[in-house]
């Protein structure tokens, strides 16, 4: 007799309406259809590439399984981007829109909107991008009581750099490493950026702080003092570290710029004051060492001549390896952090493209 009730009560919960049966047994029966269309939502590209300054759009498109409509007409579509942090566990807010309701949210305000266009488009168009804008974005679209999520990664092309201070090795904590970036016209990167600075050929032997608060450094030569000889190359990592108490480097990242890099040519070489009133005399500022890579990496720039950056460093760019320029490898040849006021270089400047 149970036995026959429990399929008396299955066949009930899955029967069609009656016009005949009340307002309550017909609420009963329609608030869960098994059966009706399934939203689903697509990213037809799962990585995007850019750089800084430009404008992209990150897929996002939605359907129905059962049907080729866009939407079902009974609920209104609302759609959410957001950008998600290195744990998955946490969501900055991008972009919702909701009918004619349109909202971004912080550094994105003003610079993303929906693409529509078509009834089921719910691409993000993000223009100016910034170094910061690098990551996975999620797309989620919510009909009623379905929703769906795609996920897309926004790349953007540039490269990777090793940075201490003048105070020397291992001498930042979490919290001034991404100043330090900053000032030297970069973010701290990735742990995807430094693997894919390693796949290049990115060699450093001294560990630095990297966006999600792991130490790691990339090894492509293994020896004895950065892992051992017998290892075998690859990104070393270190583990996550107290970000106010530890102390280590940092790797940071940076993409082209809008502007001129280039190496003043000056009748005499100059201390670092007289380098800094040289570059502003003509019309520019001293270059951050961001802009020294990004030139060199990405621009092929190289020049022979040591010259001041702006944090006190003196640096040159060799993308063609000959004798008495880095005849080894192409790299920003590193020379130190000279005494400001006695010794004399040569300058790099920056003017910025208005």
């Amino acid at each position: 007799m149970k036995s026959l009730l429990f399929l008396v009560l299955i066949s009930a919960c899955w029967a069609e309406p009656h016009p005949g049966n009340s307002s309550l047994e017909h609420e009963r029966i329609v608030h869960i259809q098994e059966n009706g269309p399934r939203l689903l939502v697509v990213a037809e590209q799962a990585k995007i590439f850019s750089h800084r300054g430009g404008n992209v759009t990150l897929p996002c498109k939605f359907y129905h399984e059962h049907t080729s409509a866009a939407g079902s007409g009974t609920h209104k579509i609302r759609v959410k981007w957001t950008k998600l942090t290195y744990d998955y566990l946490k969501e900055v807010d991008v972009f919702v829109a909701m009918g004619h309701h349109r909202k971004s949210y912080g550094s994105y305000q003003g610079r993303v909107s929906l693409r529509e266009s078509s009834e089921n488009d719910a691409s993000l168009v993000v223009t100016n991008i910034r170094l910061e804008d690098y990551g996975r974005y999620k797309c989620e679209v919510i009909e009623g009581l379905e929703d769906d999520t795609a996920v897309v990664t926004l790349n953007l092309e540039g490269v990777v750099f090793p940075y201490s201070p003048r105070l020397g090795r291992y001498n930042l904590n979490f919290h001034e490493a991404q100043r330090a970036c900053v000032e030297q016209d970069s973010v701290i990167a990735s742990f995807d950026q430094l693997y894919d600075a390693w796949r290049s050929g990115l060699d450093w032997c001294n560990a630095g702080w990297l966006s999600d608060g792991s130490v790691q450094y990339p090894i492509t030569k293994p020896r004895e003092p950065c892992g051992g000889k017998d290892t075998v190359p690859g990104v070393r990592n270190y583990g996550f570290w107290d970000k106010d108490k530890s102390r280590y480097d940092v790797f940071c990242f940076t993409s082209n710029f809008n502007g001129r890099f280039y190496y003043l040519i000056h009748p005499s070489k100059l201390t670092y004051d007289e380098a800094v009133q040289a570059c502003l005399k003509d019309g520019s500022q001293i270059a951050k060492v961001g802009q020294i890579f990004a030139a060199w990496k990405l621009l092929g720039y190289d020049r022979c001549d040591a010259g001041w950056l702006a944090d006190g460093s003196v640096r040159y760019p060799i993308s063609r390896p000959r004798k008495r320029c880095s005849p080894s490898e192409a790299a920003v040849r590193f020379v130190g952090f000279p005494d400001k006021k006695h010794k004399l270089y040569g300058v790099y400047c920056f003017r910025a493209y208005n």
